[in-house]
């Protein structure tokens, strides 16, 4: 089997499109990911996928980069507050916002707990997407360890957590917030209306056709002056393109 049919295989199987992905960190992370369970080839490969469900959710993770912690770069987080609080409730005090490839809900959940401080009184609306099922109903569960919530203030933790032994459980009005969906950036078609759009340090996988399929795409979902925030290791220098002014350094405003 060469890479080209285990791409149609994944795509098949899987409903996820590796063709959108840059090629040669793709194929480090199949590598990488056969020699951790000792198969040469491709063929094998594939046969321990299709009846190993740990294996599957191994490859899962790996290829659709679960890593999330709450208030990921905060400093950034501080610069988007400032933006919502004097660019965006100013003109609707109800914000519906899309925290996209959301992963293990720490993204969506930092948002409500954001606009709840800034504006407790508006009904806030998150949509949280992700390509993975399994992450989602992680995600929906709010449960979290001492890791992913290292940048919560400590005023934050008091009022927004509940610690059960090692864990930390989100406060249910911020859960009630949010509604967790599973969507594929690259495959399907996107809701329309977002103030805001969330997608950090994923694009940065995907080729540049279809980075500029994603952003084309996040630009007509948003209302005009909504807003994109994407990762602190991305940068859309053809922002024009898409309609966007630059904000700030991470953030990008639709003109």
């Amino acid at each position: 089997m060469d890479f080209v049919k285990f791409e149609g295989w994944v795509l098949k199987e899987f409903g996820i499109d590796l063709s959108a992905y840059k090629p040669n960190q793709l194929h480090r992370r199949i590598n990488s990911l056969m020699a951790r369970v000792g198969v040469p080839s491709l063929e094998d490969y594939v046969m321990i996928l299709e009846k190993d469900p740990v294996q599957r959710q191994k490859f899962l993770d790996f290829i659709t980069i679960n890593v999330t912690e709450f208030f990921r770069n905060p400093e950034i987080f501080e610069d988007l507050t400032e933006k919502i609080k004097k660019e965006l409730l100013p003109t609707n005090r109800n914000l519906k916002v899309w925290s996209a490839a959301c992963s293990t809900g720490a993204e969506p959940y930092s948002l409500g707990i954001i606009l709840n401080e800034i504006a407790p009184t508006g009904k806030h609306s998150i949509l949280a997407t992700d390509i993975d099922a399994t992450i989602l109903a992680k995600a929906k569960l709010g449960q979290y360890v001492d890791n992913d919530i290292k940048n919560v203030k400590k005023e934050y933790l008091d009022k927004y957590f509940t610690q059960v032994g090692e864990k930390y459980l989100i406060d249910e009005k911020i859960k009630t917030m949010v509604k967790f969906l599973r969507h594929d950036l690259i495959l399907e078609e996107y809701d329309t209306d977002f103030d805001l759009i969330v997608c950090r340090n994923v694009v940065i996988y995907f080729n540049q056709d279809v980075k500029n399929e994603i952003y084309k795409k996040f630009s007509r979902s948003l209302k005009k002056g909504g807003m994109l925030f994407v990762g602190a290791t991305e940068s859309i220098y053809n922002y024009r393109d898409f309609g966007f002014e630059k904000a700030s350094t991470f953030i990008y405003k639709k003109l």
